[in-house]
């Protein structure tokens, strides 16, 4: 059994309002993984407690299973058909529906390349639901622009602090700066970054129960979350 609404925050927390709809579910130890993205953004989901027998299924259409699972309710029973060596439906059940979701072969889904740690991050900020709601709010007021600027800075003590600067890159445009605190190694960096799927991420993880921002000076961003049940990890490259 799984419930809905944990599920749906699974499939959100990789889906990332449509960035990733074909992936592969690995299923190990009762333990559900998923890697999505292409070059320049990847990520890493994991849900655990999912009972379900070790093997991989093939999402062709994340948006097409959504709805399915949008018309159950509470408590989910999933089990899957497997013709020879490939499994070929998920079928899904609560106590009023009896849902069928059609499963790709798992060796026609891409494969995701993911990203390694860099050697050492210049910034590393603790994303509490206050930051992560503020940076939300800033994104939305500007939503016409895509271009976020992670820039480090000094205060007037000297101390190294982080802006996240909403907005493009002419003098005439409109921009806010939201200032947060932390482990800010090195002054003066300035790295632009897409801020709609800075944003997305941020959305589908406002039910975490802590999250991290590391920044390298290479111009990689990198973004974790966890709670009790799931935990989700996330690379961005800086725009070109």
């Amino acid at each position: 059994m799984v419930n809905k609404i944990t599920l749906q925050s699974f499939i959100s927390k990789y889906y990332l309002n449509g960035l990733n709809n074909q992936v592969k579910w690995k299923i190990n130890n009762n333990t559900l993984t998923v890697y999505a993205g292409e070059k320049g953004r990847v990520c890493k989901v994991v849900l655990n407690k999912f009972p379900f027998e070790n093997c991989e299924l093939g999402i062709f259409d994340t948006n097409k299973f959504s709805k399915l699972l949008s018309i159950t309710s509470g408590d989910l029973m999933l089990h899957a058909e497997k013709l020879k060596s490939v499994y070929t439906k998920l079928y899904l059940q609560d106590s009023n529906f009896d849902l069928t979701y059609a499963l790709a072969d798992p060796l026609v889904l891409s494969k995701v390349t993911y990203y390694n740690d860099p050697d050492d991050y210049d910034v590393e900020l603790e994303l509490s639901k206050e930051h992560i709601g503020n940076l939300i709010k800033a994104k939305n007021a500007l939503l016409d622009q895509n271009l976020m600027m992670i820039s480090t800075t000094q205060d007037m003590d000297g101390s190294n602090i982080c802006e996240f600067i909403f907005g493009d890159n002419t003098g005439f445009s409109n921009k806010i700066s939201y200032q947060m605190r932390g482990k800010v190694n090195e002054a003066f960096l300035s790295i632009p970054f897409n801020s709609d799927i800075f944003k997305d991420i941020l959305n589908s993880n406002r039910d975490m129960d802590s999250g991290t921002l590391k920044l390298s000076k290479i111009g990689m961003l990198k973004i974790n979350f966890t709670s009790e049940t799931d935990s989700s990890e996330y690379y961005i490259a800086r725009n070109e």
